[in-house]
């Protein structure tokens, strides 16, 4: 895909989320090519998680370790990962369909655009604070919008309020099992 094929896909998703995302489930992408570009929209978004820290630190304290891009890249690298495959195993339960592969490229797009727009906050947030909270609750919301639509759209659901109930199962699994995962590792809430 070049530059315009690109930009007129984020348009597309902008305007009409399921249309994106047919458009994303029918590109013949190779699996090497949907991981590789997990692993660089989470080395980006990391990247620029870290950037937004120095500039504007968080008003909790967080453990040192995410000042670190490379806790950060993993943590969001494993997390995407998760979410896609719980999102299609709670999807399945629900009685949807879809395959687990245009799910992944389609979270991976939608990180990509989610990357462009936390640039532009952090940008706005030098010039104008203000504008720039506005703009990342804006972000936030339509971004949550668009996920429900790619989520119905891929997994073959009747409508948003299933795809609602899949992103809330999903949510809670992925809660659940790192919770789980973290008291198997023996570190606890006060530890972490």
């Amino acid at each position: 895909m070049d530059i315009a094929s690109l930009t007129q896909l984020a348009q597309t998703t902008l305007r009409s989320p399921r249309a994106a995302a047919r458009t994303i489930a029918a590109l013949p992408l190779g699996r090497e090519v949907i991981w590789t570009s997990l692993a660089l929209v989470a080395a980006l978004n990391a990247l620029v998680i870290s950037a937004m820290f120095l500039i504007a630190p968080p008003a909790m304290a967080l453990p040192t370790y995410f000042q670190s891009p490379l806790v950060l890249f993993a943590l969001l690298a494993g997390l995407m990962l998760l979410y896609v495959y719980a999102l299609s195993w709670v999807g399945r339960a629900m009685g949807g369909q879809g395959a687990v592969d245009p799910l992944l490229a389609a979270v991976v797009w939608l990180q990509a655009l989610r990357l462009c727009a936390q640039l532009g906050i952090l940008l706005l947030t030098l010039a104008l604070p203000l504008v720039a909270l506005l703009a990342s609750f804006v972000v936030t919301f339509w971004g949550l919008w668009i996920l429900l639509n790619f989520v119905a759209e891929l997994l073959h659901l009747p409508g948003l309020l299933h795809a609602a109930a899949v992103l809330a199962g999903a949510a809670l699994g992925v809660l659940l099992g790192l919770g789980l995962l973290l008291s198997l590792f023996g570190l606890t809430a006060q530890g972490v």
